[in-house]
């Protein structure tokens, strides 16, 4: 079994959930997901920085990292955490070439 970390703007935070379990149940995959404030809190600097941390050692923790890319979007974030994957030697899965393979 692959553990991923799901990767992929708030704008599709829905979608991502959706992925997320169709993975697991479909594909035999772990899935870590990322935080989603879905209360809206307001979040500090410091926050974000502690998040920011958090998610990229989840990445660090896991096989690949999974992009969902609908639309072909990827943000400025998520290209940051795709360069750091791939400095790492961890592989990246593209939502958009993973989903026409099955």
């Amino acid at each position: 079994m692959k553990t991923v970390t799901l990767c992929g703007s708030m704008k599709f935070a829905d979608e991502m959930k959706d992925i997320a379990l169709q993975l697991e149940i479909n594909h035999n995959v772990n899935v870590i997901q990322c935080i989603y404030n879905a209360q809206g809190i307001q979040l500090s600097d410091d926050d974000m920085k502690q998040i920011i941390e958090a998610h990229y050692k989840k990445i660090e923790l896991s096989d690949a990292i999974y992009v969902v890319n609908i639309d072909g979007y990827i943000g400025e974030s998520v290209s940051k955490e795709i360069e750091y994957a791939e400095r790492k030697g961890i592989e990246v899965i593209y939502h958009t070439e993973f989903s026409k393979c099955t």
